[in-house]
């Protein structure tokens, strides 16, 4: 089994460490899509969503040797919320003040028609759970027998019901209920790893 992955301030820790390439990686890995998926939800095309993507990476890059991570104070995904919005709507409002010539007679109702603020912690809490889903299910897929991964996936994620997905595997309901509760349980296992703050 692989280790667990790292705590958030473990990985704070060691992402002060300029020569920690892997820390790097690991955050990379955790929160890059989770970043550019929030800017895409708030409206900005593909490139410019991956510009952002980098532009937060690297305040975070220059931040994180000065910041002094208490929980008490707020969780670190709170923290990357607040740079991601806040550069999200940076660059929106200056869109808005200079915008590019799109060949649209729409371009600047659509500017002016962005997602609204009020969504934007529930957007961003939505991106992160379907990346710590992504992550956990690539990490513990393998634990499985391909007939029980199957019948999970088939109920919990595709939402078909126990008694077709068991006749399309020879398994019984009942199976297909175990199968389904026993991956969740190890799913719910690695997230929690995963969301320990």
């Amino acid at each position: 089994m692989t280790a667990p992955p790292l705590t958030r301030a473990s990985l704070l820790v060691r992402l002060r460490d300029p020569n920690d390439g892997d820390a790097w990686k690991e955050f990379v890995r955790l929160y890059a899509s989770v970043i550019y998926g929030f800017a895409r939800k708030r409206g900005l095309q593909d490139a410019d969503a991956a510009d952002l993507m980098q532009e937060v990476l690297r305040s975070v890059a220059s931040a994180v040797g000065r910041l002094n991570y208490d929980p008490g104070k707020g969780t670190f995904r709170g923290w990357l919320y607040s740079i991601t919005r806040n550069k999200v709507y940076n660059f929106l409002d200056a869109r808005r003040r200079h915008p590019r010539g799109t060949g649209d007679s729409n371009a600047h109702q659509r500017l002016e028609e962005h997602p609204g603020r009020e969504g934007d912690h529930a957007d961003w809490d939505r991106e992160y759970e379907r990346k710590a889903f992504a992550w956990a299910a690539d990490r513990v897929r393998n634990e499985f027998q391909p007939n029980t991964w199957q019948a999970f996936w088939l109920t919990a994620v595709d939402g078909q019901n126990a008694k077709d997905v068991g006749q399309r595997l020879g398994l019984s309901p009942g199976a297909v209920y175990v199968a389904k509760s026993r991956v969740l349980a190890r799913l719910r296992e690695e997230i929690s790893q995963l969301s320990a703050e």
